[in-house]
């Protein structure tokens, strides 16, 4: 192609471009907004529900209830944390019990520690990289 032709439509197409990826950005946002407060309303509603069930469930000292609608199931949800790690990591080393981490990386951290370590590349590691777009608003429209 025509460096002059170039130079002469290659702008005004990137404008078109941004303009359609920004008009599409702010849509998506508008339309996830509107989503989410409706989203919430309706968690909301459905907690109050469930909290009347498990009251329920209390009260008739009953693990499962049947209903013409569907069955309430009444179970127990733990959720395990630590506030000191140093002392987990040593339980979970001393009892050989990898298992009870999650088996991935922290992925800023790794990305520090190989710029800073450049030479020390772990054996079994996988690294993908692909360019991205960032489009960013003009401050003048």
């Amino acid at each position: 192609m025509d460096d002059e032709v170039q130079r002469r439509t290659t702008p005004v197409d990137l404008a078109k471009l941004t303009s359609a990826y920004i008009k599409i950005r702010d849509k998506r946002a508008e339309i996830k907004r509107a989503f989410e407060d409706q989203d919430n309303d309706l968690v909301e509603q459905l907690e109050l529900l469930e909290g009347q069930m498990l009251d329920m469930c209390k009260q008739m000292n009953a693990d499962s209830i049947r209903t013409p609608y569907g069955t309430i199931i009444r179970s127990v949800k733990s959720r395990y944390w630590t506030n000191d790690w140093d002392s987990m990591y040593d339980f979970i080393n001393r009892e050989g019990a990898f298992g009870l981490l999650e088996k991935r990386l922290h992925q800023s951290n790794m990305r520090q520690f190989l710029e800073e370590n450049p030479e020390k590349l772990p054996v079994g590691l996988n690294v993908e990289n692909a360019y991205t777009v960032v489009v960013r608003r003009s401050k003048e429209k």
